[in-house]
């Protein structure tokens, strides 16, 4: 029963999380207008933000590994509430951009920690389904988010949305610290542990997670292309108001892709018990049914194909979302799985910090669509190679570890 009130106090601080950080790509045309930001500045607020919360995951995950998981997540909270408090005040790009920065540092405490916090408290079972669904938090936080901030931008109100978002963050950071306290953090014993300081050097020697850390940011390469400039490419193409292309853009791939999430989740725990690699498989399945769906959703002529696109990417992408994190817990010791987490969105924030920022450059020259039509081609070739990982690299991997 604790772990499953667990899950539900961790899933609504990872909605406020992606709400947070969502809200602003709904604003474009209005930061536009306002601020006058160009649409280079509209991309760096992407990739400002992911490139410092890269850069800070692999720091907050060694944290989480060996001081209180408790005390950080709610500490997180608490600053990146501040920070978005913060950002309605903000007059001028260059500030903007800066908060976007204090907002990827203080978002990068979280992702880590509440991840290895979640995944010690399931046996490997249960695991992919526990981190499914506290995952589906991302997809309701970014419909939210997205549809919140543009609504707010199409009544001149953009500002009061950042002041409304950091509020609730603020206020909820009570009863979440009080649930908090009565959680144990002792990790499930079902692998070995390292017993060292640092978990980084360890990482570095599992083949099957540095495989991982190559396949993850062609991934979300392709995931932040869409979360960034998809309502940007709706608003354009079809000539929708801000909050109904954050609606359309939101709603029909995170929609399905709470679908995939839970759905992934189960069938790789049911999968389990036949073979070991079920997550990783999972993952593949995921990377080869996405890249037709990418194609199709920067090439299709009408609303309702671009809908039908956008649902099968996110109904697939679910796959590898839920997955990825039980499938390097496979392989690494326990006593380095928050580092595990904040090591792969590092190489993952980074990669898809240059999605934010080329659909921003490349926006009127290579145009969204062609730049999706080469991400499916990747995604492909990603998926080829993690089916040779799993062959050749994961079993030895897999027997080191446990």
């Amino acid at each position: 029963m604790k772990t499953s009130r667990l899950v539900a106090f961790m899933w609504f601080a990872y909605f406020l999380n992606y709400c947070d950080r969502q809200a602003v790509f709904s604003m474009f045309p209005a930061l536009k207008g306002d601020l006058g930001m160009t649409d280079k500045q509209l991309g760096l607020t992407g990739a400002i933000f992911l490139w410092v919360y890269g850069f800070g995951c692999p720091i907050a995950g060694q944290l989480a590994d060996r001081f209180s998981k408790r005390l950080l997540v709610v500490i997180s909270l608490v600053v990146w509430s501040v920070v978005t408090v913060a950002t309605g005040l903000a007059g001028t790009a260059v500030i903007l951009l800066v908060l976007r920065a204090g907002m990827g540092i203080s978002e990068s405490l979280f992702m880590p920690t509440a991840i290895a916090l979640t995944a010690n408290a399931h046996p490997p079972a249960l695991r992919s389904r526990a981190i499914a669904t506290l995952s589906t938090a991302q997809i309701a936080g970014t419909i939210a988010g997205g549809w919140f901030g543009g609504w707010m931008a199409d009544r001149g109100q953009w500002r009061g949305a950042f002041f409304v978002l950091g509020a609730v963050g603020l206020l909820y950071a009570l009863p979440y610290f009080w649930f908090l306290r009565t959680v144990n953090e002792t990790t499930a014993a079902d692998a070995k542990t390292t017993g060292k300081t640092l978990a980084f050097p360890i990482l570095i020697k599992v083949r099957t997670f540095l495989l991982l850390c190559g396949v993850f940011p062609v991934f979300v390469f392709g995931l932040w292309l869409l979360y960034g400039w998809l309502p940007a490419f709706l608003h354009d193409k079809f000539s929708l108001n801000q909050s109904d292309a954050a609606f359309n853009a939101a709603l029909f791939m995170q929609g399905t892709t709470a679908i995939g999430l839970l759905g992934g989740g189960v069938l790789a725990d049911m999968l389990y018990h036949r073979t070991k690699a079920s997550r990783l498989w999972l993952m593949t399945t995921s990377l080869l049914l996405c890249a037709p769906c990418l194609h199709a959703l920067g090439s299709s002529d009408t609303l309702n194909g671009t809908r039908i696109a956008a649902a099968g990417f996110g109904l697939f992408s679910g796959l590898l979302m839920g997955n990825i994190f039980p499938a390097a817990f496979e392989v690494v010791p326990v006593d380095t799985r928050a580092s595990a987490v904040g090591v792969l969105n590092f190489f993952g924030a980074i990669t898809s910090g240059f999605a934010a920022l080329f659909g921003g450059l490349w926006k009127q020259s290579l145009g969204i669509d062609r730049l999706l039509s080469f991400t499916a081609l990747a995604y492909v070739l990603a998926g080829i190679v993690l089916i040779l990982g799993i062959k050749k690299l994961f079993p030895r991997d897999y027997e080191a570890a446990h």
